[in-house]
């Protein structure tokens, strides 16, 4: 199973903070593309280039595999003070 959790405005545009995925394997654009299709309200959101991804609490580039037992998240650009 593949954890995926959406956070700050992502989370509102999509309405959800969690998802659970059974039997994926891919990489973390693979990933988008599956919930895009998935769910096709999402798409637009997820693909936006300035959302960025975490595989396992560490920042992921889009050829980061992804698969059982990992823990995606997706967020907007933060910044910090």
């Amino acid at each position: 199973m593949v954890k995926v959790l959406f956070f700050a405005g992502l989370r509102e545009r999509l309405g959800t903070a969690e998802h659970r995925l059974e039997d994926f394997s891919g990489t973390v654009t693979e990933l988008r593309g599956h919930l895009g299709a998935l769910f096709p309200d999402w798409q637009v959101s997820l693909q936006a280039a300035d959302i960025q991804a975490a595989v396992n609490q560490e920042m992921a580039a889009p050829t980061t595999p992804v698969g059982d037992g990992d823990e995606v998240a997706f967020f907007p650009p933060v910044t910090g003070g």
